[in-house]
């Protein structure tokens, strides 16, 4: 008898990872008997739906029964194992598809390029000699090379969207509270977001519906009712107001990431029944991004104190650095770094009166080499591994739902790379994220093609 088709398709993907790895080096850990058996009784069982029998992977910050959750660090290889999996992770395979590994990241979530010193950088899979981003550089990495079709990923400044722009996919930043992070290891409380990475929008609408539900092991989660929003991306964009963000979102980008919103903008509102809501400008976005670099360091600080005492020399030295620096961060600091996410959301939100969607570069540039020190953005030096997150910290600060597009051919100088276009949208309005990322899906102006690697 022949396999069935989530086996063959779970078969698949592990000849790709074998095929692929370590040259990309996105996986940690591949679970091969667990994926093969649990794809066998997905056979058994005669599952259907858009997911069934689909392959994934996860970053190593999501538990998996009988592993301990690495979260990209040395140290965490002394837990115990996870008694059982992450919510995300059960609620995609009570869906029918298939966690097929663990997948590299920045250690602790704490970076932007998964240049990690524990267990080596994760490559993009356009181009090997350069970064994925971060710091779910695996899982993008993972859809980028075909190894899998969705794979989930953190995002705390921009920890999905920066990836995802780099590499080349799909992957959506939920509102915040939106998705359980039960089961996953945290970074920053108060700005951690759990979402998916697809090489397609369906894919990840598809995946993003399935992980919708009140948690009550999660106390930052929204008990909203399920939202689906698979149905909704047949609208299109038809009878959206689409504008897109300037001042510092123009500022802090060169001219590749740019094009890639001008490409976006220009085949929105040229379809039928958008209406262009022009330029639309954010207040005091620098602070923003203080403000959530503040909180970062105070929160991610704090978790990890112990260690810093007892291991400190166990850390990554970058990480530790600047945990350290955060530990030593004035309260008042922090306190007021929280008044100002306060009211900068609620400044925000004004503009979402006139407006239903906001583009916006995802990252100021594309996928820089391994090791790039310092880019060069608007007269400025600035430390390359901080600044990929410049135009995603301030949206995430604030919790709002995005989608990273992927556009190609935008970067003179390197046009085989990809760059992301951010779709925003009003908190708990995913379904417009959605259908504005399908729409230009639908157009051929972003698409996920799988890397064509040596």
């Amino acid at each position: 008898m022949s396999a069935g088709n989530a086996t063959s398709r779970v078969r698949a993907a592990l000849a790709r990872i074998e095929a692929t790895e370590p040259r990309v080096n996105a996986f940690t850990q591949v679970l091969a008997e667990r994926a093969l058996a649990r794809a066998e009784a997905v056979d058994r069982a005669g599952a259907a739906g858009p997911l069934a029998g689909l392959p994934f992977a996860v970053k190593n910050l999501f538990d998996l029964e009988g592993l301990a959750t690495l979260a990209g660090s040395k140290i965490e290889r002394d837990s115990p194992p996870a008694p059982r999996d992450a919510a995300l992770v059960r609620r995609l395979e009570a869906a029918g598809a298939v966690c097929v590994g663990a997948l590299n990241m920045d250690e602790y979530a704490y970076g932007f390029t998964t240049e990690n010193s524990h267990y080596g950088p994760t490559r993009n899979p356009h181009d090997l000699a350069r970064v994925s981003g971060g710091s779910s550089g695996g899982s993008a990495a993972a859809v980028a090379a075909g190894q899998v079709p969705l794979a989930l990923g953190s995002d705390t400044n921009g920890s999905i969207r920066v990836p995802a722009s780099l590499c080349g996919v799909f992957g959506l930043k939920p509102t915040f509270g939106r998705l359980t992070r039960a089961g996953s290891y945290p970074f920053v409380a108060s700005l951690d977001h759990l979402g998916p990475f697809a090489a397609d929008v369906p894919t990840l609408a598809a995946a993003y519906d399935a992980m919708q539900g009140a948690d009550a092991d999660d106390p930052a989660q929204v008990p909203r009712p399920v939202e689906p929003a698979l149905p909704q991306l047949e609208r299109g964009a038809e009878g959206l107001r689409i504008g897109v963000l300037g001042g510092w979102f123009r500022q802090m980008a060169l001219p590749a990431a740019h094009a890639a919103v001008q490409k976006a903008a220009a085949a929105l509102h040229a379809m039928p029944g958008v209406r262009d809501a022009g330029e639309v400008l954010w207040p005091e976005v620098d602070r923003a991004r203080a403000a959530a670099f503040i909180v970062t360091n105070a929160e991610g600080a704090a978790l990890h104190l112990p260690d810093l005492r007892k291991r400190a020399d166990d850390f990554d030295p970058l990480t530790r650095d600047r945990f350290l620096a955060g530990a030593l961060l004035p309260a008042a600091w922090v306190v007021q770094a929280q008044r100002l996410r306060q009211w900068f959301a609620r400044r925000v939100a004004e503009s979402f009166v006139q407006v239903d969607v906001l583009l916006a570069p995802a990252t100021p540039c594309t996928a820089p080499p391994i090791g790039t020190e310092w880019l060069e953005i608007s007269g400025l030096k600035l430390p390359a591994r901080a600044s990929m997150g410049l135009l995603t910290q301030p949206v995430s600060c604030i919790g709002l739902p995005v989608c990273a597009v992927p556009v190609w051919g935008c970067d003179t100088s390197a046009p085989h790379l990809p760059i992301g276009v951010q779709v925003i949208a009003a908190p708990w309005r995913e379904d417009l994220v959605l259908r504005v990322a399908h729409a230009l899906q639908a157009a051929g102006v972003a698409a996920a093609p799988v890397a064509d690697l040596p």
